[in-house]
């Protein structure tokens, strides 16, 4: 897919920081969390933070 831009790993990161116990391994669960949980402004980059931060919580199960 490519690099991700900072803003998009900020704002994932911020949001795994505060609200862990929210987001899951689940892309769609987490796209709908994020809907509830942030105010985001574009679809495209609300599906972006939810596949970074689903990507982030399988890359820790795994190691």
């Amino acid at each position: 897919m490519g690099i991700k831009p900072s803003y998009i790993k900020t704002m994932g990161t911020e949001l795994l920081n505060k609200q862990r116990e929210n987001f899951s391994s689940n892309f769609d669960e987490n796209k709908q969390q994020l809907g509830s949980s942030a105010v985001i402004g574009s679809k495209r980059v609300r599906n972006r933070i939810a596949g970074y931060i689903t990507r982030k919580i399988n890359t820790k199960k795994r190691s």
